[in-house]
């Protein structure tokens, strides 16, 4: 019988350490060993997070990064931005495997950090030492990696609609206007005044307005690709749903770029991808991915004006899945050189 892996999660009682977890518990090469949580502390994981009650019988325990990764291959990270960069030293000097689900190590620019996230970054000399965990794009780097920062959920959403043009030489100086719409998990498992639920229930708001933490990480990840100099203007929507991210990317592209091109496109980028898809017959639609780890994407062609074309880019995802904990294992996969959709081939419900 081939070697199970160990995993442990660190910060593992909110919504992204209950997907992790889930995603573990039926994972045929990794056997989750360890949660670890300054919260629900000797808690059952059940307690917690519904859906894992009887499921297992571990308990979360508060853990220095070393004990909760001693005898571990990999340590997944699920703890807050700022919170994460302080435990990483401690998880490299014991050895491990990490895959970090923050913002700490996405971006390669100190003062990016510190502009986007308020704070001095604690650790820059690790910046850029974490290879950034878009499997469509960095797939070989990420089967080499020790380190792994796993995207944001807006980020993976807008990247992934933008990638194929990138690619293209398409977005070279481009200015992007993007508008997100999201669910409330992504704001996390503690309610707060903006995003309890009375207060998005039939709600629709604007928040971060063109100042969105993800804007450099995508801007970031588009240059990587190939898109050289390329400028978004985000502005984030917050909607009345509990899971999901919708993202239309309006953008102007020369007049001999039509349907056809872009759908050559769109299917020479995602024709091997085994979560990217491009439906046909329709466009991208949240409930169509909620509950997994599929993203869809699709664009329209418009008129020509002013000798130019207008194009929009639409794009769809489980914030929780593909773009959260969905896509941390995905990489996992990738790192441990297990089979990269381990756990993750399930579909979503319907309706």
């Amino acid at each position: 019988m081939a070697k199970r892996f160990k995993a442990a999660i660190i910060g593992g009682s909110g919504y992204g350490g209950a997907e992790l977890a889930r995603r573990l518990l039926m994972h045929p090469d990794v056997e989750l060993v360890r949660v670890a949580s300054i919260d629900h502390v000797g808690e059952p994981l059940g307690a917690v997070h519904p859906n894992l009650d009887g499921a297992t019988d571990l308990v979360f325990e508060d853990l220095s990064p070393a004990a909760a990764a001693k005898g571990c291959d990999v340590a997944l990270l699920a703890l807050p931005h700022k919170v994460t960069a302080a435990k990483v030293p401690e998880l490299i000097a014991a050895g491990v495997k990490i895959v970090d689900m923050s913002g700490d190590f996405r971006l390669r620019d100190a003062a990016t950090y510190e502009t986007f996230y308020g704070a001095k970054h604690p650790h820059p000399e690790l910046l850029g030492t974490f290879v950034y965990g878009l499997p469509e794009l960095n797939r070989a780097e990420i089967k080499k990696a020790k380190y792994v920062a796993s995207p944001g959920c807006f980020a993976t959403t807008i990247e992934l609609a933008l990638l194929p043009l990138a690619r293209a030489g398409l977005l070279d100086s481009a200015v992007v206007h993007v508008m997100g719409i999201t669910g409330s998990s992504g704001s996390g498992i503690a309610p707060q005044a903006g995003t309890h639920h009375p207060s998005r229930s039939g709600n629709l708001k604007t928040y971060k307005p063109l100042e969105h933490q993800h804007v450099p990480e995508i801007e970031q990840t588009l240059a990587d690709a190939g898109g050289k100099n390329v400028e978004l203007r985000f502005v984030p929507v917050s909607a009345p749903l509990s899971r999901g991210i919708f993202a239309t990317c309006f953008l102007e592209l020369p007049t001999e770029i039509d349907g056809k091109r872009l759908a050559s496109l769109f299917d020479e980028c995602y024709a091997r991808e085994p979560f990217t898809r491009r439906p046909k017959g329709r466009l991208p639609e949240v409930v169509a991915v909620a509950g997994s780890n599929y993203l869809e994407v699709g664009f329209a062609v418009g008129p020509i004006a002013h000798g130019r074309r207008t194009v929009t880019c639409f794009s769809a995802l489980d914030n929780l899945i593909k773009g959260g904990a969905g896509q941390a294992i995905q990489n996992m996969n990738l790192v441990l050189g297990c089979d990269e959709k381990a756990s993750l081939e399930d579909v979503g419900n319907w309706p």
